[in-house]
């Protein structure tokens, strides 16, 4: 009997840390499924142009998070929030360091960060549909979803 309550009780906890963590429960808006002037395109297409000229992908997740793993050959380019920060975040700010983006409008550029709820690849990519870049590509599932299909990491 004690047993079986102690079981039922490890049952019933991890449910609720299992719902906390999910988007929907925790809060975690995802992002718009298109933006004007950028093509949303899966992590298999992401993989298909690994190594190739003229593209660039951006990871836009903190520096402690790309240096666990990250898409080959991603630079790093942390968006930070402005503070402070709005709870939703379709009505958050911030930067990242554009000096890190190529001179070239026309290289293909291609966003990430954490996944759907990954507001930073977004607003990036957004940033640079708006300032010119003419081919602009972002990975809505992010590392999340790169992970998931157990693409090779760096």
């Amino acid at each position: 009997m004690i047993l079986r309550n102690l079981s039922l009780a490890v049952v019933c906890i991890l449910a609720v840390v299992f719902f906390a963590a999910s988007p929907a429960v925790a809060g975690g808006k995802v992002t718009p499924t298109s933006l004007a002037g950028v093509k949303y395109v899966s992590a298999e297409e992401v993989k298909a142009m690994l190594g190739k000229s003229n593209v660039v992908i951006m990871d836009m997740r903190k520096a402690i998070n790309y240096g666990k793993g990250h898409v080959p050959g991603a630079v790093s380019n942390p968006y930070k929030w402005n503070q402070p920060k709005p709870k939703d975040p379709a009505q958050r700010t911030g930067m990242f360091d554009t000096s890190k983006l190529p001179a070239d409008k026309n290289t293909t550029l291609i966003f990430h960060s954490d996944g759907p709820t990954g507001w930073k690849s977004y607003y990036a990519a957004k940033w640079a549909a708006e300032n010119g870049y003419k081919k602009v590509l972002y990975m809505r599932e992010g590392s999340a979803g790169w992970i998931a299909k157990k693409f090779p990491m760096e």
